[in-house]
């Protein structure tokens, strides 16, 4: 079973700091990353976003991916409908910090 989860983006004025799950709220829905990217695609397109965070077994937030990014891998020769979000992602590792510098970017965060 695939999660995705929707929330509400609450609206922030002008915020100096803002805590990773307001980042993420507004990066997107949270989604598994065994999530194929086709149904990763069409989730993008239900949300009308362009990006997804996604999350390991556990919860853990492990990286965004974009719409450019899974349309280039579905693109590619290589693809299949095997390969999974977790795939495109590897191993870099969870978000590490609750706070964003001063251009707004997650410390700890990947960006794409």
């Amino acid at each position: 079973m695939t999660l995705v989860q929707m929330h509400s983006r609450p609206a922030i004025a002008h915020p100096v700091h803002r805590t990773v799950a307001q980042v993420m709220d507004a990066a997107g829905p949270q989604v598994c990353d065994d999530m194929s990217v086709e149904v990763a695609l069409s989730v993008m397109a239900a949300a009308r976003t362009g990006r997804l965070v996604v999350c390991d077994q556990d919860g853990q937030c492990t990286g965004l991916v974009t719409q450019a990014q899974l349309t280039t891998v579905r693109d590619s020769s290589a693809y299949t409908d095997r390969v999974r979000l977790r795939d495109i992602l590897g191993d870099h590792g969870t978000f590490t910090s609750p706070m964003v510098d001063g251009q707004g970017s997650a410390l700890g965060a990947l960006s794409g």
